[in-house]
Order: C-alpha cells, then structure tokens, then sequence
C-alpha cells in the first residue's frame, strides 16, 4: 500500500495539470458552438462545403452539427487524443522511471515480490486514468449540458466516455508493455507516444481512402468514434479487440519485466 500511495503522490501534480487542461479544451470548444449559434450560420452546410481532408480532420461524418451533442462528437476526437497520451504516458513513466531515476534498489530490496510492485503500480496508474475519465465525464455533462437546451445528452456523451475508457486502459498497458521490453528506460514514454501518434495518423488516413479501410482494425482510434457510437453503440468486435489486447499486454508487462536485468 506504501507504493500505492508514493505513485499517488508522485503524479498528484501533473493528474492535476491533465485534469484542467481537459476541462479547458471542452469549455473552450463548446464555447465555440455557442459562437457559431448565434451568429446564425448553419454549422452543417458549412462543413459540407469544406474538403473532404478538412472533414476528416475534423472527424465530422454524420453527425448533426447544429446540436450540441452532434458538436461535441467532433470536439470528442480532440478528447480521446489528450487522455490517451495521458494514458500511455503515465503507463510508461510509471514502470520506467525508477531505473530511469535510480530509484531501483531504494525500491525492489522490499520484502515483495517483483510482480507484486508491478500490480500495485499498474493499480495506481488505472487510478489515474480513472479519475481523469470521471472529471472528463463530469466536466462534459455540465459544459455541453449548458448549451444543449433541453436536448438530452446523457446518452451520448455516456457511450463515448465508455469507448474513451477503454481506450485509455489499452494505451495504458502498451506504455507498460513498451515500459517493460526497452532497455532505455528514458525512452519508454516517448516510444509509447509514437505508437499513439502513428495509429492516430493511421485513422486520418482511412477516412481520407475507403481502399484502406481493411487497416481500421490496426488504428484504436477508428473503435469508438463519436460519429459510430452516437449513432450505433459499441460495436462488439472493438470491444473484443480491445478486451483481448489489454489482456495480452497487461501479462506481457508482468511477464518480460519480471524477467529483465534493471539498470541500477
């Protein structure tokens, strides 16, 4: 319990930092559809009107831009994106930085087995991304709920925060994975952004060519989108895919940093 409360108190500040910034994205980016409201445009043919690149950046698809949920799926990708950074960056740093620090011996000469500080610090770091999932959910019930005049939202906004959820645990455990396999423990975080960034690269791309749709299932980001959830629900094959990966990394962490020779 001792370390559970060191990996707290270590990531107090920057969970902090997270937490405000994504209330300041989604109170920043209603503020725009309160914006483009009242000035009387019509949010729909105007996005219609963009090319279809613009569009995919956006990652407008169906979704009705004259309501606030419909807004808010687009300002969602936006969302996914900072909290699962956050996701795998807290999954990196979280195993790698007591060789990174030289922190290892003052750590593993406890009386507990090596896999046992590892589920301990897996837990404070699912902890984390937790608390951050509750203030994003919270913050976008309030905010969107402000603009939504009397459309209701719960729904929506509920089946993405699920999706995102989900999302955060798989990029979780591959910064751990990634953690656990690299020798260059300073490097881990980084290496686990660059998975993120390329699969979310990946997902443009796919909306940019149908031919490449096949890669959907390569690209996390192409398995909760607001635009398929809102409309659908969960698709279960994503859900699967996930549940399966998550499953599959979580050991892969247990099992190859159990086994590697840490740097003093």
């Amino acid at each position: 319990m001792n370390v559970y409360i060191r990996e707290m108190k270590a990531h107090r500040k920057s969970l902090i930092i997270w937490c405000i910034g994504m209330v300041a994205l989604i109170g920043s980016g209603m503020g725009k559809f309160a914006g483009f409201s009242s000035s009387g445009q019509s949010m729909n043919e105007l996005m219609a009107e963009m090319p279809k690149s613009l569009q995919a950046f956006l990652g407008v698809g169906s979704l009705d831009m004259s309501t606030a949920s419909g807004f808010y799926g687009v300002l969602f990708l936006y969302v996914l994106l900072l909290s699962t950074i956050h996701a795998a960056m807290i999954g990196a740093t979280i195993i790698s930085k007591e060789e990174r620090d030289k922190t290892v011996e003052f750590l593993f000469v406890k009386p507990m087995p090596r896999k046992k500080i590892i589920g301990i610090k897996l837990l404070a770091a699912l902890t984390q991304v937790g608390i951050l999932s509750i203030i994003t959910w919270s913050a976008s019930l309030l905010i969107v709920g402000n603009y939504s005049r009397g459309e209701s939202i719960i729904r929506d906004i509920g089946i993405t925060m699920i999706g995102m959820f989900i999302l955060q645990i798989l990029f979780l455990v591959i910064g751990t994975a990634i953690a656990a396999l690299t020798k260059r423990p300073g490097k881990a975080a980084t290496i686990a952004t660059g998975v993120l960034l390329a699969t979310f690269i990946l997902s443009f791309a796919i909306d940019l060519s149908e031919k490449i749709e096949v890669l959907k299932y390569l690209t996390p980001f192409k398995y909760f989108e607001a635009k398929t959830v809102m409309d659908g629900g969960l698709e279960m094959i994503f859900v699967w895919i996930s549940v399966v990966l998550i499953g599959v990394l979580a050991v892969s962490t247990f099992v190859f940093y159990n086994k590697r020779d840490l740097n003093v």
